[in-house]
C-alpha cells in the first residue's frame, strides 16, 4: 500500500497535477513494484500565503509525501526518490525545489477493504 500527498503553490501545482501524478505513479510502479491499478494520490494546491517555504526554492516548490507498509529496501526506495527527482524536470519542477519523504508503518497499522493491513493477502510484493 502506497499513498501520496502532494503539497505545492495553487498556481504551479493545479496545471500539472495531471502529468505530475502520472510521474510519481510510473516512478512508484518501477522502483518499488507496485501494480499499475492502484493509484492513491491527494493533491493539497495552496495559496501562497499559506505555504512557506526555505530560502533558495522557487514558486515551483513542492513536497511529496509517501505513506506506505513497511518493507521496501532501502535501494528500492532510493531508486523512487532518484526516478522523481529525474522525471519532475519534465513538468517545471527542478531539483531545488522538490523534498520527499517517505513515511512507512507496519502493516497492523493499516486499514482497508474491511479488514487490518496484516490479515490482507495482497496481490502485489512489498519487500522488494
Amino acid at each position: 500500500m502506497t499513498q501520496v500527498k502532494i503539497y505545492g503553490i495553487r498556481e504551479y501545482l493545479n496545471p500539472i497535477k495531471q502529468d505530475l501524478s502520472n510521474i510519481i505513479h510510473a516512478c512508484v510502479v518501477e522502483a518499488l513494484q507496485y501494480p499499475t491499478d492502484k493509484r492513491a494520490h491527494r493533491f493539497f494546491p495552496l495559496d501562497a500565503s499559506d505555504f512557506y517555504y526555505p530560502l533558495g526554492r522557487t514558486e515551483r516548490y513542492t513536497i511529496l509525501e509517501f505513506s506506505m507498509i513497511e518493507g521496501r529496501s532501502v535501494g528500492a526506495k532510493k531508486h523512487l526518490i532518484r526516478l522523481l527527482f529525474e522525471r519532475s524536470r519534465s513538468v517545471g519542477i527542478e531539483s531545488q525545489d522538490l523534498e520527499i519523504t517517505v513515511f512507512e508503518t507496519p502493516k497492523h497499522n493499516w486499514g482497508f477493504r474491511g479488514l487490518p493491513g496484516d490479515e490482507h493477502i495482497l496481490n502485489y510484493k512489498i519487500e522488494v
